[in-house]
């Protein structure tokens, strides 16, 4: 039957069938019931700056949505360097995006996770970890931790599903801003940005 159906809903379809296989696996890691929609992963790497000399830090991955979008924005697959902690994604990534600097591990222990890349500096994040799952403080040091590995000004971009921030102001020294809300998503989903004040 696989034979009959055009190539792309084959990809669609597989897509999802790994994206589901990690939500069972390891549920508090991911965050949505399905993978991200393409219109949103565009979004978020129209903050990624191709021209910058930085590589551009993406956390949580996934099936590779963002990713993909961030290299056809025109990021240099070795400035890409990518943190994800499933290791049936990983293995996907692997396979899908050889030529990423993929790297498997937490997030929110990125002093250890990233190894010989922990002093680098990058041009922006690009997050899509399930913010929600943890709680309120821990996100917090997240961001700080996020904002002391880029320059002054340059974003974290950060989807939630939530109604609002899944880092509230006030608890540190960075700014909030919604950068959009993506209907075609599912579920619908808002986009955040924080940045250190220049």
């Amino acid at each position: 039957m696989r034979h009959h159906l055009p190539q792309h809903v084959v990809k669609h379809v597989s897509r999802n069938l790994r994206f589901f296989k990690g939500l069972v696996s390891q549920p508090k890691t991911v965050g949505a019931i399905v993978p991200t929609s393409v219109y949103m992963a565009r979004r978020m790497a129209s903050v990624a700056n191709p021209a910058s000399s930085l590589s551009v830090l993406e956390l949580g991955p996934g099936t590779g949505v963002v990713t993909k979008a961030l290299l056809r924005r025109g990021i240099d697959p070795k400035k890409l360097v990518s943190v994800e902690y499933s290791p049936e994604f990983c293995a996907h990534l692997k396979r899908e995006l050889p030529q990423i600097n993929l790297v498997q591990g937490d997030a929110f222990r990125l002093q250890e996770t990233l190894g010989d890349l922990n002093k680098n500096h990058f041009d922006c994040v690009i997050s899509g970890i399930p913010l929600l799952n943890f709680p309120v403080e821990t996100r917090v040091a997240l961001l700080e931790d996020l904002l002391n590995r880029i320059p002054k000004g340059r974003p974290v971009l950060q989807f939630s599903y939530g109604p609002v921030s899944p880092i509230p102001a006030g608890h540190g020294h960075y700014t909030v801003k919604r950068f959009g809300w993506e209907i075609r998503n599912i579920p619908p989903a808002q986009m955040w940005m924080y940045r250190r004040p220049d």
